[in-house]
């Protein structure tokens, strides 16, 4: 509840600013050595709710690009750097490779 409700406080100043935004899913991170159940369900629950609100302009779901199709909770181990937290620059490519560049051109467009 806390997170969404951060969210949503962000993404309400950044469109009172004329500022697109879009929301990006939370990476799962089974076998990192904080991760709990209780974790994941505040994952999975913030998750749920980036991918299901009008609250962003867009969303990249960067949960679906990185984790193993074998075993959700976990990065794919091709996109884990070895702490099971943190991408490795293949993790990075596919998280990059997620992103709609159409949701980024007009926050990308200068004057003039």
């Amino acid at each position: 509840t806390q997170l969404i409700a951060a969210y949503r406080q962000i993404a309400l100043r950044a469109h009172d600013r004329g500022l697109r935004v879009v929301g990006g899913t939370i990476l799962p991170f089974q076998g990192w050595h904080k991760w709990t159940p209780e974790r994941e369900s505040v994952r999975a629950a913030v998750n749920e709710w980036i991918r299901g609100t009008d609250e962003f302009d867009g969303v990249v779901d960067f949960d679906a690009a990185t984790c193993d199709p074998g075993q959700p909770l976990r990065l794919l181990p091709a996109y884990d750097s070895g702490d099971h937290l943190h991408p490795s620059d293949a993790g990075y490519q596919a998280m990059a490779d997620a992103v709609d560049l159409k949701l980024l051109r007009p926050a990308l467009s200068f004057p003039g």
